[in-house]
């Protein structure tokens, strides 16, 4: 089996995180990839940073040449490899590639088929662009580093400038999360460049696919702007109407507990979200009581989703506090696991990496590099059942294969004429399934494909949210009691652009229509649990009767294997992959404590490999005709987020930068630092930048000889004395990379005229909430561009359409919905909660906890 892009030429330009991850990523999955760099070596790989130890991992599978593009004859070396690449992948600044003659304009009148894939700091022709395209700042540039812990209002009320609705409720600081003090956090996860790592890898994808039914290859553009945009969708949407009923909720303001406990042993664990019953019932003798009573009769279920549930959070959080704190972290994860709660421990990367359970399922992988020796890293993001990948070999010395690749470049000149000529007739006499469907134009590269989802929370649903908004066709399958969930801001991050239809899947008539939307449709998604989908019957065995050419596609919260029948969400895989550890400040044993970030690339990093996945196994489907089984989970994204760190075996970690217990950064060069009004961020990488930073603020040259604190509080005594705004002034003249953190950045989003005319943000009106402001389109593509189509769904709104574009009568259709077998919108009606006192919360039915056994069914 080789992988879905074997044959592929792919040439690996860039530096930092995001390039050389998608770079890797076409490798593992069969590309054969070569990462061109300066003379010396992609200065990357020394500057100090988390990115040093990522490049043993990154630059897995590659080969690597030493190319001056500033001299005429490595210049012309470089073009000539062009002429017979797939992909070229860059992270110029925006301008430079033009300057070298190597943009994509000059590039694709050499090579058509050329896929171009720029990422940069900004975008390219805006305001910002110039502006340097350094994670931690483009962080602090646009308030992400506010977002990570978030608004004592919380995310709605904060876009539309409201206040918090309980002033007065008072929220002991150890409860919740974050470093005991004010202002923005400074996290380990480098969200921007993840964000533009997921959307160059889904770009790519999708113009791969274009290019197979239209011939031509494309520019594909991001940014690390677009990556943290595409984390802070959730928590940055604009809504006119934020009191509809059930819209709002507690769980993204940074005064509501998040279900991090102490156990008795010192370690930490995450319940998310929070189930007192379990705790208290489990907890109440001398012996943790592994399978207490949860059944639905006696189960008051976790806490719902409404903003007042705070109120009963603060009331049950020291209780549960003391229960989790009577025993140890391994009795509760086993305790948990019998009661199929959502609860892991809070574990270091390292301890993730040694996870014998990891390394079996593949997602991660043991190699020996030929520098630290014996090491474990980040395995297969997803898998495909037809055109399985692998990691690559271990990294080569950087210009290990220069005079290979040149080589390479003299038969690229000496047969260009054949292999255009090899070009023109692979047009001329198309694969098989090449040309079976439209892609171009406004349609999207993915225009013609029907997608069915059957996906629950955001995991599922936000993949096919990126398939929508490449084109395809989008019918979401939601159960009669979809509707609580769907009301809550945060479905509406993963469900625009789609078509809703409502069946009960146990009533034979509803299954039935699925089952022959099945037969037409070209790709299906879930991830309720696959034991869950064999029990009804469509699971990928079943279905691939009906539709021998259908793309099924599976995502779960963990590995296959011991835990894959256990419910997974975001935050357990951040628990379980170290995300939590690292961004809490916890790996320097200076107190720090777990943090769940609210940008993270958890359910949405799943989001992205499942679509990635399928549009891969599409490009496949379109050359064989086959299709196949793809899948991917909560803890592959996860893994992705945390590569910039290896271990050995046994869990030993390598010396590598680490955030500091009160989250303000590495270090007194690369941190956050409060000024009279305002926060800064600074990261300095280089001897000038140091030099213009002890300049400007009238500190000796030989200030850097002191110790790291010693040196981070000199600067901090001196950029106290002034404002953040006339600091920056005086930092940016003299080349400091720096940034204000801007707390009003996400609040101007949707007013900006140019990302609204790139599509970056998008609105519409909606029946529900009035008008409602979003994320858009995270990439661009110049051939085959994205399509926004439409507002988040209502469930069951196509109920009626759907079927009678399948040639139901309208009799048929009112006796389904008379009997229950199938919903339309607003239906069926349940009676309205009572809003919950703090004290004495009656038991009720929380909106999370049916979503909880909804997947369990």
């Amino acid at each position: 089996m080789t992988g879905v892009l074997a044959q592929l030429k792919v040439l690996d330009l860039s530096s930092g995180v995001a390039g050389p991850m998608t770079a890797m990523l076409l490798a593992d999955n069969g590309a054969s990839v070569t990462k061109i760099e300066p003379p010396g070596g992609d200065p990357a790989r020394t500057q100090p940073g988390p990115q040093q130890l990522g490049y043993h991992v990154w630059q897995r599978g590659k080969r690597s040449a030493f190319l001056d593009l500033h001299n005429d004859a490595d210049n012309k070396i470089l073009l000539a490899l062009a002429q017979t690449a797939d992909i070229l992948v860059e992270s110029f600044a925006p301008g430079e590639a033009a300057r070298l003659g190597i943009d994509y304009a000059s590039l694709s009148k050499l090579n058509p088929r050329l896929i171009v894939c720029s990422i940069t700091g900004y975008g390219r022709d805006n305001a910002l662009s110039n502006r340097p395209a350094v994670d931690a700042l483009v962080q602090a540039r646009s308030g992400l580093m506010f977002e990570q812990r978030g608004w004592a209002e919380g995310a709605l009320n904060h876009m539309n400038g409201e206040p918090d609705p309980f002033p007065d409720l008072e929220i002991p600081q150890d409860w919740v999360q974050g470093a005991p003090r004010p202002g923005p956090l400074f996290v380990a996860s480098q969200w921007p460049s993840l964000g533009a790592f997921f959307n160059a890898s889904l770009g790519i994808s999708a113009a791969l696919r274009a290019r197979e039914i239209t011939g031509r290859g494309q520019w594909v553009e991001t940014s690390l702007l677009q990556g943290a945009m595409a984390g802070a969708a959730g928590v940055w949407q604009r809504a006119e109407k934020i009191d509809a009923p059930g819209f709002d909720t507690w769980i993204l303001g940074n005064r509501s507990p998040k279900g991090h406990f102490k156990t008795s042993d010192g370690h930490w664990l995450h319940n998310w979200v929070p189930n007192p019953r379990f705790i208290m019932q489990a907890a109440a003798g001398d012996t943790l009581n592994a399978s207490p009573d949860l059944t639905v009769q006696n189960d008051p279920d976790r806490f719902g989703t409404g903003p007042e549930e705070i109120l009963v959070m603060s009331h049950y959080q020291p209780i549960l506090a003391e229960a989790i704190a009577k025993f140890p972290v391994k009795d509760w994860i086993e305790a948990a696991a019998t009661a199929e709660m959502t609860m892991q421990p809070v574990r270091s990367i390292e301890e993730s990496l040694a996870d014998a359970a990891f390394l079996m399922d593949g997602c991660v992988t043991e190699t020996r590099d030929p520098e630290l020796g014996v090491i474990r890293t980040v395995g297969n993001a997803y898998n495909m059942s037809l055109t399985q990948g692998k990691p690559g070999a271990p990294p080569v010395k950087p210009g290990a294969n220069t005079q290979e690749v040149k080589a390479e470049a003299s038969l690229s000149r000496r047969y260009r004429a054949t292999l255009s000529q090899e070009r023109e007739t692979a047009l001329a006499f198309p694969s098989p399934g090449r040309g079976s469907r439209k892609a171009g134009g406004e349609g999207g590269p993915l225009a013609g494909i029907t997608v069915l989802d059957l996906g629950l929370a955001i995991a599922g649903p936000f993949g096919t949210q990126l398939l929508s908004d490449l084109g395809a066709t989008v019918i979401k399958v939601n159960g009669l009691f979809d509707l609580f969930w769907h009301r809550v801001h945060i479905a509406y991050m993963a469900n625009r652009g789609k078509k809703s239809i409502t069946l009960n899947l146990k009533d034979p008539r509803a299954m039935k229509v699925l089952l022959d939307l099945v037969a037409k449709a070209d790709v299906v998604q879930h991830n309720m649990r696959y034991d869950a989908a064999e029990r009804l019957k469509i699971d990928y065995e079943s279905l691939k009767k009906i539709n021998p050419k259908l793309i099924y596609c599976h995502t779960r919260g963990f590995e296959r294997g011991v835990r894959a029948g256990l419910p997974g969400n975001d935050q357990t895989g951040a628990c379980l992959s170290g995300i939590q550890f690292e961004d809490g400040g916890m790996g320097r044993g200076e107190g720090g404590r777990p943090l769940w970030s609210f940008t993270s690339f958890g359910d949405t990093g799943n989001g992205y490999l499942s679509a990635t996945a399928i549009v891969q196994a599409l490009y496949h489907r379109d050359r064989s005709g086959e299709g196949q089984f793809v899948d991917t989970s909560i803890i592959n994204a996860a893994l992705l987020n945390t590569s910039y760190a290896v271990a050995t075996p046994e869990g030993k970690g390598f010396e590598r930068p680490r955030i500091d217990g009160q989250q303000l950064g590495y270090s007194a060069g690369h941190r956050l630092y409060q000024t009279r009004a305002g926060w800064l961020c600074v990261a300095l990488s280089s001897d000038q930048h140091w030099s213009g930073l002890l300049s400007t603020l009238g500190l000796a040259a030989d200030a850097r000889q002191q110790s790291d604190d010693a040196l981070a509080k000199a600067i901090g005594d001196k950029l106290i004395s002034d404002t953040a705004a006339n600091w920056f002034g005086k930092l940016d003249r003299a080349c400091v990379p720096v940034e204000i953190v801007d707390e009003e950045f996400s609040r101007k989003l949707h007013d900006n005229a140019e990302f609204r005319e790139r599509r970056w943000v998008v609105s519409y009106p909606h029946p529900v909430v009035g008008k409602l402001d979003q994320i858009g389109l995270l990439y661009s593509l110049s051939d085959t561009p994205g399509v926004i189509q439409g507002r988040p769904l209502l469930v069951g709104e196509h109920t009626q359409e759907i079927l009678a574009g399948m040639g139901y009568s309208e009799d048929q259709i009112k006796t389904m919905e008379e009997q229950m077998a199938i919903g339309f919108v607003g239906m069926p009606r349940m009676p309205p909660r009572p809003v919950p006192g703090a004290a004495a919360a009656a038991p009720k039915q929380g909106m999370a906890s049916m979503l909880e056994k909804e997947a369990k069914q």
